[in-house]
């Protein structure tokens, strides 16, 4: 494994990291398009809303917006490209079903097995922009066995903002470096180090599709790298 210490913690990110954001959103609106008979280029849908996720919390960081939830950007980006993409007939109770679909993502194969195997010796939950509602409802509704939810309403501050990672040691009464930071995306794991943290990192080649450009890899040397998470479990000896 290569690490001195093992952490106490772990926190994940989650969205494409532990679930498979895009398959399941364009599989949950099509059921539900073909239900209502309601016409659209779903994964087109999806793929422009996710393109909105930082511009969406990039405002909130520059003071634009007050702080708001990700439910309530997800549903303000939603709304948005509705009009734009020309989506005809969706009722209000449509859009909040819609809107809603981030709370049934389902769980990348390897993940539910491997935090099984993770939470009998570490502390593990998600670190992750969404709230802690989304969060919550989405170990439900996939069967992740998360010990705790730090969704960024804890700290009012979305990721890369030291006060997500730093807050998680604060809460657990620990020292950043006791805390690692677990994600498939390289950019979360720098800011995490910055911090303090100890870093894990996999790779998730088929998150975006077609529009995956990076991540393929590790781009640095993070203190486990892995090839999945039931890998990672393997590599810090649960």
């Amino acid at each position: 494994m290569g690490l001195a210490t093992k952490p106490r913690a772990i926190v994940f990110d989650t969205f494409g990291s532990v679930v498979d954001w895009r398959a399941s959103l364009i599989a949950d609106l099509s059921a539900h398009g073909a239900a209502r008979g309601i016409a659209a280029d779903w994964a087109l849908l999806v793929d422009e809303w996710r393109a909105a996720y930082h511009p969406s919390m990039d405002r909130v960081r520059r003071g634009e917006l007050p702080w708001t939830k990700l439910d309530a950007l997800h549903r303000a980006s939603l709304d948005r490209l509705i009009e734009i993409q020309g989506i005809a007939g969706l009722t209000e109770a449509d859009r909040r079903h819609i809107n809603l679909g981030w709370h049934r993502l389902k769980p990348w194969p390897d993940a539910v097995a491997g935090l099984t195997r993770l939470k009998r010796h570490f502390i593990i939950g998600p670190l992750s922009n969404g709230n802690v509602s989304l969060l919550l409802e989405m170990a439900k509704n996939a069967g992740i066995p998360w010990d705790m939810i730090f969704g960024s309403d804890l700290f009012g501050h979305f990721k890369p903002d030291p006060e997500t990672y730093l807050g998680v040691a604060r809460l657990l009464d620990l020292e950043p470096g006791q805390v690692m930071m677990a994600a498939a995306h390289n950019n979360d794991l720098a800011a995490a180090r910055r911090a303090g943290l100890m870093t894990a990192f996999w790779p998730r080649p088929g998150e975006y599709g077609p529009r995956q450009k990076q991540d393929y890899a590790a781009d640095q040397p993070w203190d486990v790298v892995a090839r999945d998470i039931e890998d990672l479990a393997s590599q810090l000896g649960a």
